[in-house]
């Protein structure tokens, strides 16, 4: 049918790559919300 399969087999996955950045970028994932942990203060290298 074909004279090279796997150029072509190398295209469609180019294709596919391609095609699910796209969809990645048009559709983003919902991003969950993480609490900002408090920074505690570091008294070890303090000079006394």
């Amino acid at each position: 049918m074909f004279r090279r399969p796997v150029l072509l087999i190398l295209l469609l996955l180019l294709l596919a790559a391609g095609g699910g950045t796209l969809w990645l970028a048009a559709f983003p994932p919902p991003v969950t919300p993480v609490p900002v942990e408090r920074l505690l203060p570091n008294d070890r290298f303090q000079v006394r």
